[in-house]
C-alpha cells in the first residue's frame, strides 16, 4: 500500500528521449489525482471505514483528490505568493482594522467551508450527503488530501471544527443557541469561523503564566490583555483563556471564554488586530497580535475548569497537526518519485541508482508510518465516540505520539524530497520550497517537541498508564496476524517489551527527562511497525506494508554499528518490491521478514 504514482510514462524501462532545454526538467505532481495515486490511503480507508460508509464517501475522496492535484494546488501556489494584508484604519481614521485576502484564498475557503464543509462534518448530518456526522477516519482522510495542496487554510478549518466541539460540549444553552447556528452554517458568506487565542508574551508553553484578565463589569465579562500569536486573527469567534480577577495563579485560575469579533448589535468588539506576523511559512493564513481593550466575552463552562476544557481543543488540534504532517510528507514523496522516475542523469533515470533509492526509502517509510498511525488514531476516536472507555485511554497516548513524531519527521522528509529535485527544489516556483517552510510549524504549534514528549512520558505513561492500554491493542494485532511469519512477529514482540520497559524507566526517574524524546519516539516506531505488519496481513491488502515494518524495526528499533555495512540482500530485494507498480502478496515477502 505505497503511494507510488502510476502514470504510464513512469513505467518505461528506458529513459525517454527528452530533446533539449526545458524537456530535461522533471515534472511535478500538478494535475494528478492525489487519491487515485495513493495506494496506501485507498487500501487503508477501506479497511478502517464501514463498507457502506466507504461506498458513499469514496466518490468524495476521489473528487477531492482531483481538486488537490488540480485547482486547489493552483490556488495554493498563488495564495502563498499573495499573503493577507492588514488595514489598520478606514479612510476616516476609525480603528476598523480588517484583513484583505487574495481571491485565491477566498476560493479555497469556498471549497473547504462551502463545498466540503470541513468545519461541520463531525458535528451534524448533511455534509457530503451523509445522514449523520462523518466518522473521524473519513474527516481526517479528507483533511489529508486537502493539505497535500494547501496547508495554511487547514488551521482556520481545524480551529473552527474544534471550537464548535468545545461550545457544544461545555457552553450553556443560551450561548450554544447564539453561536452554534452561525458556526455550523454551510453558507460561507454568513457563517462564523472560529479560532483559539492562547499564546502570550509571558505564556507560550507555560500556559499558567497567562496575564490576560477577565473582569465582570455591569453583568458581563470583559477581557483586558495582549495575545501574542493569534492564527486566523480575524475569526468571527475566538476561544481563549483569561484569569478572572481574584482567581488563583497558574492553570487552575484560568477560565475559558468565547470572544465574538462583533457584538450582537453589529458593532466591533473592543479589541484590535495590532499587526500581522511575517512568518516563515503558512503565508496564506493571517496570524497576528491581538490587543484586548475591555472586549465583551462569554464564559464557557465552569470558570475553574477553563484550562482542562481548552486542552480538549489542544488535543484535537494535535491530532489534526499529525494528519497535516502526514499529508505534507505524502506530497513530498509523490514529488520525489515523479522526479526520480523522470529525471535523467548520466544516461539513466535517477531512480535506478542504489543510493537514490536509499534516499527515497528514508522519506517513504516515515510517510507510511504516519499514514497508519493517523488512521489508527482516528479509528480509536470513532470507537471512543461510540462509548469505548478503553479507546479513550488509547487516544490519550496516540494523539501526542502522532503529533510528536510525524511533525518531526516532516522536516527531514521535506528536505529529502527537495534534494531529489536538486536546484529546482530550492526555487519558489516549485512546491518543495513551500513544503519545507510549512513543515517547520508542526514542531511549534500546539506544543513543541519537548512539551509533547514530556506529555507522553510523564503523563500518558507515568500517570495515566495509557501505554499499557496501547500494549494490549498492539499484542492483539500481533496475535491476529497469523499470515505473517512467526519469527518476525516474535521480533516485534521483543521490541515492544523493551520499548515499554524503557518508557516505564524514563517515566519513573525524573533524572532521565533528557531521554523523554527517545522514549516517545520508540513508542511511535513500535506502534507503527506493528500496525503496518497487521495491515499487510488483511485480506486483499498490499503486503509491502510489512516490508516498511521491517525497515522500521531494523533502522529505528535495533542497535546499529555505524562502521558496519547494513545494506543486505534482503533490503535490495525489498526495494525492488517497494518500487514496483503492482500489488505485492504475502508469499512474496515472507522470506524477507526472516531474521
Amino acid at each position: 500500500m505505497d503511494a507510488i504514482p502510476s502514470q504510464k510514462s513512469f513505467d518505461d524501462a528506458k529513459p525517454p528521449d527528452r530533446g533539449r532545454g526545458a524537456d530535461h526538467i522533471a515534472p511535478d505532481c500538478a494535475g494528478q489525482n492525489f487519491y487515485a495515486i495513493d495506494r496506501g490511503l485507498r487500501g487503508l480507508v477501506r479497511l478502517y471505514l464501514e463498507p457502506d460508509d466507504f461506498r458513499r464517501l469514496e466518490p468524495h475522496f476521489d473528487r477531492l483528490g482531483v481538486l488537490a492535484g488540480g485547482r486547489l494546488d493552483e490556488l495554493a501556489r498563488v495564495a502563498d505568493k499573495h499573503p493577507p494584508v492588514l488595514n489598520a484604519r478606514d479612510r476616516f481614521g476609525r480603528d476598523e482594522d480588517w484583513i484583505d485576502y487574495h481571491s485565491s484564498y477566498r476560493e479555497m475557503e469556498q471549497i473547504a467551508f462551502g463545498d466540503f464543509q470541513f468545519h461541520a462534518m463531525s458535528h451534524r448530518a448533511g455534509t457530503l450527503g451523509m445522514d449523520r456526522p462523518l466518522p473521524a477516519v473519513a474527516k481526517y482522510a479528507l483533511q489529508y488530501l486537502f493539505v497535500q495542496a494547501e496547508f495554511g487554510l487547514m488551521c482556520p478549518i481545524s480551529v473552527t471544527d474544534t471550537s464548535i466541539h468545545l461550545v457544544r460540549k461545555f457552553a450553556g444553552a443560551e450561548l450554544k443557541d447564539y453561536l452554534l447556528p452561525k458556526m455550523l452554517s454551510g453558507d460561507v458568506a454568513t457563517m462564523w469561523k472560529g479560532t483559539q487565542f492562547m499564546t502570550e508574551r509571558a505564556g507560550g508553553s507555560d500556559v499558567g503564566a497567562i496575564e490576560t484578565i477577565a473582569r465582570c463589569e455591569g453583568g458581563e465579562w470583559r477581557l483586558y490583555g495582549d495575545k501574542w500569536f493569534c492564527s486566523h486573527a480575524d475569526a468571527d469567534v475566538a476561544l481563549l483563556l483569561a484569569r478572572p480577577e481574584g482567581a488563583p495563579g497558574g492553570t487552575k485560575g484560568l477560565a475559558l471564554f468565547a470572544l465574538p469579533r462583533r457584538l450582537k448589535d453589529g458593532r466591533r468588539n473592543a479589541y484590535r488586530i495590532v499587526r500581522l506576523k511575517d512568518k516563515l511559512g503558512t503565508r496564506s493564513m493571517a496570524s497576528g497580535e491581538i490587543l484586548l481593550e475591555g472586549a465583551v466575552a462569554y464564559l464557557v463552562g465552569e470558570a475553574e475548569r477553563g484550562f482542562k476544557q481548552m486542552m480538549e481543543q489542544v488535543n484535537l488540534s494535535r491530532l489534526s497537526h499529525g494528519v497535516r504532517a502526514s499529508a505534507m510528507m505524502r506530497r513530498c514523496v509523490n514529488e520525489a518519485l515523479v522526479c526520480a522516475r523522470s529525471r535523467v542523469a548520466f544516461g539513466k533515470t535517477i531512480i535506478e541508482y542504489p543510493l537514490l533509492r536509499r534516499q527515497l526509502l528514508k522519506i517513504i517509510v516515515p510517510t507510511e508510518q504516519a499514514l497508519s498511525m493517523f488512521l489508527f488514531t482516528a479509528n480509536a476516536m470513532d470507537r471512543a465516540n461510540a462509548g469505548s472507555k478503553e479507546t479513550e485511554i488509547l487516544l490519550r497516548i496516540l494523539t501526542p505520539l502522532l503529533k510528536f513524531r510525524a511533525c518531526r519527521d516532516n522536516i527531514p522528509v521535506a528536505t529529502g524530497a527537495m534534494e531529489v529535485r536538486g536546484g529546482n527544489g530550492y526555487i519558489e516556483e516549485w512546491v518543495n520550497a513551500r513544503l519545507i517552510r510549512d513543515a517547520q510549524i508542526g514542531v511549534i504549534w500546539e506544543g513543541t517537541s519537548n512539551i509533547n514528549a514530556l506529555d507522553i512520558v510523564t503523563r500518558a505513561v507515568g500517570k495515566s498508564r495509557a501505554h499499557r492500554t496501547l500494549e494490549v491493542a498492539l499484542r492483539k494485532l500481533l496475535d491476529q496476524s497469523t499470515l505473517i511469519p512467526a519469527a518476525f512477529r516474535d521480533r516485534l514482540r521483543l521490541a515492544l517489551d523493551r520499548t515499554l520497559a524503557f518508557a516505564d524507566h524514563v517515566a519513573a526517574e525524573p533524572a532521565l527527562e533528557a531521554s523523554a524524546r527517545r522514549a516517545a519516539g520508540s513508542l511511535y516506531h513500535i506502534a507503527s511497525a506493528i500496525l503496518m505488519m497487521w495491515e499487510a496481513a488483511q485480506p486483499g491488502a498490499d503486503a509491502r506494508r510489512a516490508l516498511y515494518a521491517r525497515f522500521v524495526l531494523e533502522h529505528r528499533l535495533s542497535a546499529q554499528d555505524p562502521l558496519e555495512p547494513r545494506h543486505g540482500e534482503w533490503e535490495r530485494k525489498a526495494e525492488e518490491l517497494v518500487f514496483s507498480e503492482r500489488q505485492v502478496a504475502i508469499a512474496e515477502i515472507a522470506g524477507l521478514l526472516e531474521p
